[in-house]
């Protein structure tokens, strides 16, 4: 789960998608939701629907960066939307372990950071 975290953290993307879905992810409603994006039936554990919701917005982010006709921006910012969301849960359900002497410093809460 640290390392589907810390992947959410490193994501570069302009600001005005990082702002639509910081404002979208406070109406977020789960179940309807990664059905949406993920398909029918049950939605996965947290961990199963970040590691589905980032493979999708990675290639939503190729889409946009490549130019492709076929792109949605209303589709990417509901992905985000989810990510943000998922991840927030994920944090809320698994906080980081007590640092010791060996551990890295932990990392930043704020997900999704703005590229300059």
């Amino acid at each position: 789960m640290t390392n589907l975290l810390c992947v959410i953290d490193r994501l570069k993307r302009p600001r005005l998608l990082i702002q639509a879905a910081r404002a979208g992810a406070a109406e977020y409603c789960r179940a309807p939701h990664l059905r949406r994006l993920l398909g029918p039936g049950e939605p996965p554990r947290t961990d199963a629907a970040l590691r589905r919701l980032i493979e999708i917005e990675s290639d939503l982010n190729d889409q946009r960066v490549s130019g492709y006709a076929g792109y949605s921006i209303v589709r990417h910012v509901d992905v985000l939307i989810a990510m943000l969301a998922e991840a927030r849960m994920a944090r809320h359900c698994h906080p980081p372990a007590a640092p010791d002497a060996q551990a890295p410093a932990p990392v930043a809460v704020a997900a999704l950071t703005p590229a300059e």
